[in-house]
Protein backbone atom coordinates (compact mmCIF):
# COMPACT_ATOMS: atom_id res chain seq x y z
CA UNK A 1 0.00 0.00 0.00
CA UNK A 2 1.73 2.94 -1.51
CA UNK A 3 -0.92 5.58 -1.85
CA UNK A 4 0.96 8.70 -0.25
CA UNK A 5 -3.26 10.65 -0.11
CA UNK A 6 -3.78 7.70 2.23
CA UNK A 7 -2.91 7.33 5.78
CA UNK A 8 -3.47 5.68 8.88
CA UNK A 9 -5.42 2.97 7.71
CA UNK A 10 -7.34 1.59 11.17
CA UNK A 11 -9.18 -2.65 9.91
CA UNK A 12 -12.16 -3.35 12.01
CA UNK A 13 -13.52 -7.00 11.36
CA UNK A 14 -17.47 -6.71 11.13
CA UNK A 15 -18.09 -10.28 10.07
CA UNK A 16 -15.90 -13.61 9.92
CA UNK A 17 -18.54 -15.65 9.23
CA UNK A 18 -19.32 -16.73 5.78
CA UNK A 19 -16.52 -14.55 4.17
CA UNK A 20 -15.00 -11.49 6.26
CA UNK A 21 -16.87 -7.75 6.26
CA UNK A 22 -13.64 -5.50 7.27
CA UNK A 23 -14.32 -1.30 7.96
CA UNK A 24 -11.59 0.41 7.34
CA UNK A 25 -11.35 4.12 8.29
CA UNK A 26 -8.39 6.26 6.94
CA UNK A 27 -7.07 9.29 6.35
CA UNK A 28 -7.81 10.74 2.81
CA UNK A 29 -5.96 13.51 0.90
CA UNK A 30 -8.32 15.78 -0.62
CA UNK A 31 -7.04 17.89 -4.59
CA UNK A 32 -7.16 20.87 -2.14
CA UNK A 33 -4.26 19.70 0.02
CA UNK A 34 -6.20 19.02 3.44
CA UNK A 35 -7.16 15.80 4.77
CA UNK A 36 -10.53 14.16 5.54
CA UNK A 37 -11.22 11.04 7.39
CA UNK A 38 -13.46 8.35 5.63
CA UNK A 39 -15.07 5.18 6.28
CA UNK A 40 -15.02 2.51 3.62
CA UNK A 41 -16.08 -1.40 3.96
CA UNK A 42 -15.17 -4.02 2.17
CA UNK A 43 -16.44 -7.97 1.86
CA UNK A 44 -13.18 -10.53 1.27
CA UNK A 45 -14.38 -13.55 -0.55
CA UNK A 46 -10.93 -14.43 -1.83
CA UNK A 47 -9.81 -14.11 -5.51
CA UNK A 48 -11.72 -16.35 -8.47
CA UNK A 49 -11.44 -17.77 -11.84
CA UNK A 50 -14.20 -18.30 -14.62
CA UNK A 51 -14.16 -19.79 -17.89
CA UNK A 52 -15.98 -19.98 -21.46
CA UNK A 53 -15.60 -23.66 -22.45
CA UNK A 54 -16.32 -23.64 -26.73
CA UNK A 55 -16.53 -25.78 -29.49
CA UNK A 56 -15.08 -23.99 -32.87
CA UNK A 57 -17.04 -27.56 -34.98
CA UNK A 58 -20.15 -27.42 -33.41
CA UNK A 59 -20.61 -23.46 -32.39
CA UNK A 60 -21.90 -24.70 -28.86
CA UNK A 61 -20.67 -23.35 -25.68
CA UNK A 62 -21.05 -24.90 -21.88
CA UNK A 63 -22.57 -22.45 -19.15
CA UNK A 64 -24.13 -23.20 -16.26
CA UNK A 65 -27.23 -22.41 -14.11
CA UNK A 66 -27.68 -22.39 -10.20
CA UNK A 67 -29.91 -20.57 -7.71
CA UNK A 68 -28.30 -17.20 -6.63
CA UNK A 69 -29.60 -15.62 -3.15
CA UNK A 70 -28.12 -12.00 -3.50
CA UNK A 71 -29.69 -11.94 -7.12
CA UNK A 72 -33.33 -13.05 -5.49
CA UNK A 73 -33.02 -10.42 -2.88
CA UNK A 74 -32.09 -7.61 -5.29
CA UNK A 75 -35.37 -8.40 -7.89
CA UNK A 76 -34.04 -11.59 -9.73
CA UNK A 77 -37.38 -13.26 -9.53
CA UNK A 78 -36.25 -17.05 -9.53
CA UNK A 79 -32.77 -16.00 -8.30
CA UNK A 80 -31.42 -18.29 -11.55
CA UNK A 81 -28.25 -17.24 -13.00
CA UNK A 82 -26.66 -18.11 -16.15
CA UNK A 83 -23.07 -18.11 -16.02
CA UNK A 84 -20.02 -19.18 -17.01
CA UNK A 85 -18.08 -21.97 -15.03
CA UNK A 86 -16.55 -20.27 -11.83
CA UNK A 87 -15.23 -20.49 -8.69
CA UNK A 88 -13.28 -19.51 -5.31
CA UNK A 89 -9.21 -20.10 -6.08
CA UNK A 90 -9.08 -21.54 -2.79
CA UNK A 91 -5.44 -21.54 -2.19
CA UNK A 92 -5.09 -22.51 -5.87
CA UNK A 93 -3.38 -20.63 -8.60
CA UNK A 94 -6.31 -19.37 -10.78
CA UNK A 95 -5.33 -21.80 -13.91
CA UNK A 96 -5.38 -25.16 -11.11
CA UNK A 97 -8.68 -24.02 -9.88
CA UNK A 98 -10.56 -23.41 -13.16
CA UNK A 99 -9.63 -26.33 -14.35
CA UNK A 100 -11.05 -28.09 -11.16
CA UNK A 101 -14.10 -25.70 -10.99
CA UNK A 102 -14.34 -27.03 -14.66
CA UNK A 103 -13.99 -31.17 -14.39
CA UNK A 104 -16.58 -30.31 -11.01
CA UNK A 105 -19.45 -28.30 -12.31
CA UNK A 106 -19.74 -29.19 -15.87
CA UNK A 107 -18.24 -32.97 -16.19
CA UNK A 108 -15.40 -31.66 -18.70
CA UNK A 109 -11.70 -32.46 -17.71
CA UNK A 110 -9.69 -29.62 -19.83
CA UNK A 111 -6.21 -29.52 -19.41
CA UNK A 112 -5.01 -26.46 -21.87
CA UNK A 113 -6.56 -23.21 -20.58
CA UNK A 114 -5.91 -19.52 -21.85
CA UNK A 115 -6.03 -16.75 -19.79
CA UNK A 116 -7.53 -13.65 -21.22
CA UNK A 117 -7.97 -11.28 -18.64
CA UNK A 118 -8.52 -10.37 -15.20
CA UNK A 119 -11.01 -7.86 -13.75
CA UNK A 120 -12.07 -6.61 -10.51
CA UNK A 121 -16.06 -7.04 -10.56
CA UNK A 122 -17.41 -4.82 -7.40
CA UNK A 123 -14.51 -2.68 -6.87
CA UNK A 124 -16.92 -0.08 -4.63
CA UNK A 125 -17.25 -2.98 -1.80
CA UNK A 126 -15.50 -6.19 -3.03
CA UNK A 127 -11.81 -6.99 -2.53
CA UNK A 128 -12.48 -10.05 -5.73
CA UNK A 129 -10.22 -10.11 -8.37
CA UNK A 130 -11.62 -12.75 -11.00
CA UNK A 131 -9.30 -14.35 -13.56
CA UNK A 132 -10.91 -15.36 -16.73
CA UNK A 133 -10.03 -17.83 -18.86
CA UNK A 134 -11.24 -19.84 -22.39
CA UNK A 135 -11.22 -23.59 -23.31
CA UNK A 136 -11.89 -25.63 -26.20
CA UNK A 137 -14.01 -29.01 -25.62
CA UNK A 138 -15.11 -31.74 -27.27
CA UNK A 139 -17.52 -34.74 -26.18
CA UNK A 140 -14.49 -36.81 -25.68
CA UNK A 141 -13.53 -34.59 -23.08
CA UNK A 142 -16.56 -35.63 -20.80
CA UNK A 143 -15.87 -37.35 -17.78
CA UNK A 144 -18.84 -37.14 -15.40
CA UNK A 145 -22.22 -35.10 -15.26
CA UNK A 146 -21.11 -31.97 -13.19
CA UNK A 147 -23.42 -30.40 -11.04
CA UNK A 148 -20.94 -29.63 -8.71
CA UNK A 149 -19.95 -30.59 -5.08
CA UNK A 150 -23.28 -31.76 -3.71
CA UNK A 151 -21.50 -30.95 -0.27
CA UNK A 152 -21.14 -27.63 -1.15
CA UNK A 153 -24.76 -27.09 -2.19
CA UNK A 154 -24.44 -25.77 -5.55
CA UNK A 155 -26.81 -27.86 -7.59
CA UNK A 156 -26.16 -26.91 -10.94
CA UNK A 157 -27.79 -27.24 -14.19
CA UNK A 158 -25.16 -27.71 -17.45
CA UNK A 159 -26.66 -26.10 -20.27
CA UNK A 160 -24.64 -26.59 -23.87
CA UNK A 161 -25.91 -23.99 -26.27
CA UNK A 162 -25.39 -22.72 -29.57
CA UNK A 163 -22.69 -19.26 -29.20
CA UNK A 164 -25.34 -17.21 -31.17
CA UNK A 165 -28.25 -18.23 -29.05
CA UNK A 166 -26.01 -16.86 -26.01
CA UNK A 167 -25.08 -13.85 -27.45
CA UNK A 168 -28.51 -13.12 -28.61
CA UNK A 169 -29.67 -13.92 -24.72
CA UNK A 170 -27.60 -11.11 -23.19
CA UNK A 171 -29.47 -8.73 -25.55
CA UNK A 172 -32.85 -10.43 -24.08
CA UNK A 173 -31.72 -10.15 -20.75
CA UNK A 174 -31.71 -13.71 -20.22
CA UNK A 175 -27.51 -13.82 -19.28
CA UNK A 176 -27.16 -10.87 -16.84
CA UNK A 177 -23.86 -12.04 -15.00
CA UNK A 178 -21.24 -9.72 -15.79
CA UNK A 179 -18.11 -12.21 -16.05
CA UNK A 180 -20.04 -14.48 -18.48
CA UNK A 181 -20.74 -11.77 -20.65
CA UNK A 182 -17.95 -10.61 -20.71
CA UNK A 183 -16.63 -13.99 -21.60
CA UNK A 184 -19.08 -13.89 -24.32
CA UNK A 185 -18.12 -10.57 -25.36
CA UNK A 186 -14.35 -11.65 -25.63
CA UNK A 187 -15.30 -14.91 -27.75
CA UNK A 188 -17.65 -12.70 -30.43
CA UNK A 189 -14.84 -9.61 -30.85
CA UNK A 190 -12.04 -12.17 -30.66
CA UNK A 191 -13.46 -14.34 -33.42
CA UNK A 192 -13.29 -17.83 -31.53
CA UNK A 193 -15.91 -19.22 -33.34
CA UNK A 194 -15.11 -18.73 -36.40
Amino acid sequence: MNNPNVKDVKIDILSDNWYTLKKATFGYKKADGSWETQEREAYDRGNGAGILLYNKDTKHIILTKQFRMPTYLNGNDDGMLIEVCAGLLDQDNPEDCIKRETEEETGYKVTNVTKVLEAYMSPGSVTEILYLFIAEYNKDMKVSEGGGHEDEQENIEVLEIPFSDAVEMIAKGEIVDAKTIMLLQYAQINNLMN
